[in-house]
């Protein structure tokens, strides 16, 4: 994008904020949190592509007195991981959430396509999952505790071991992004494959209303986060075959940044994820209904209100900064 048309494009946005800034007391927190994170976004593009105009000081100046006027009588550690939670990480979910979208498509198209193979063909879900890990929750099923397996005699070595795998499978999702779509494709397809045969082993075994809420109680956090990284890795790899205005460079620049904050803010959802999954879902016999359904309504809503309305609501704050056209 040529210097004048990067100017001419936000130059009213811009003129606005600085008419909004003589009047402070007219600016929430929120607000100005969300109009600076579009100003370092500027910022950055513009001292990457004309680092000797004048937009840059400009633009500097701009965001240094936002940035004066936001953590003012605040402890900057304190206020820089508040601000990334509330603001910063909300308007990169906000913004990538096509991506999102077309990761849970292809996750829910690869859990079916596991779903029918198993009931299609006998040994699909050996190819899957492995002889051992079959036999043994075959094992388990005969001796009435058909969800044994979350039942390992360590529950802080089991909750360390599923941390650490959920989040490498996180960066994998995402770094796969690397070889375009398709690789991060690849991952979710995998993983998705996996669910929908696991769950289909379940229910060849009439034992279906006994291993879905049980799943449940870790997977609905696990799944969904996996998923959201798989965006992450879309994301990335999109930027790579389709960078729209921007020149292929900072289009993978700026996707590789937003997608590392998407699998950082991921992160405390997988430990949350591994962490129920180690010391709550090994006592399902004994966890009545009520709790079971308690936990899992709570999991939903918590991905649903931090990863969809909550963006929303933070993308349309940053709108009233913006001039009517």
């Amino acid at each position: 994008m040529k210097e004048i048309a990067f100017i001419h494009r936000n130059k009213a946005r811009w003129s606005a904020f600085e008419q909004q800034l003589k009047q402070e007391r007219s600016l929430s927190p929120d607000a100005l949190a969300a109009q600076y994170i579009l100003l370092t976004d500027d910022l950055s593009y513009a001292r990457t592509f004309y680092p000797q105009s004048g937009v840059v000081a400009y633009l500097n100046a701009l965001s240094a007195r936002t940035h004066g006027l936001l953590y003012s009588g605040k402890k900057e550690p304190v206020s820089r991981l508040l601000s990334f939670w509330t603001k910063e990480l909300p308007l990169e979910l906000y913004y990538s959430r096509h991506d999102f979208l077309w990761a849970l498509l292809l996750f829910l198209g690869a859990a079916l396509i596991g779903w029918v193979s198993v009931f299609h063909e006998s040994d699909f879900i050996r190819y899957i999952l492995g002889d051992a890990y079959v036999d043994q929750t075959l094992d388990n099923i005969a001796q009435g505790n058909p969800m044994g397996i979350y039942d390992q005699p360590n529950a802080f070595a089991m909750f360390f071991l599923i941390a650490i795998n959920n989040i490498r499978v996180s960066f994998l999702a995402f770094l796969f992004g690397l070889f375009t779509p398709v690789g991060t494709g690849f991952i979710l397809l995998r993983n998705g494959i996996m669910v929908g045969a696991f769950l289909a082993f379940f229910f060849e075994q009439s034992l279906g209303l006994v291993s879905l809420p049980t799943i449940l109680l870790h997977g609905t956090i696990e799944l969904s986060a996996i998923v959201l990284a798989g965006g992450a890795g879309i994301l990335l790899g999109r930027s790579i075959l389709f960078p729209g205005t921007y020149p292929r460079a900072y289009s993978f620049w700026k996707a590789a940044r937003r997608g590392v904050k998407i699998i950082l803010g991921l992160l405390p959802y997988f430990v949350l994820a591994a962490f129920l999954e180690a010391y709550l879902t090994r006592h399902y016999q004994s966890l009545s209904q009520g709790v079971t359904l308690f936990v899992i309504a709570a999991s939903f809503l918590l991905i649903l209100f931090y990863f969809v309305v909550y963006p929303r609501r933070v993308y349309l704050q940053t709108q009233k900064f913006k001039p009517n056209e």
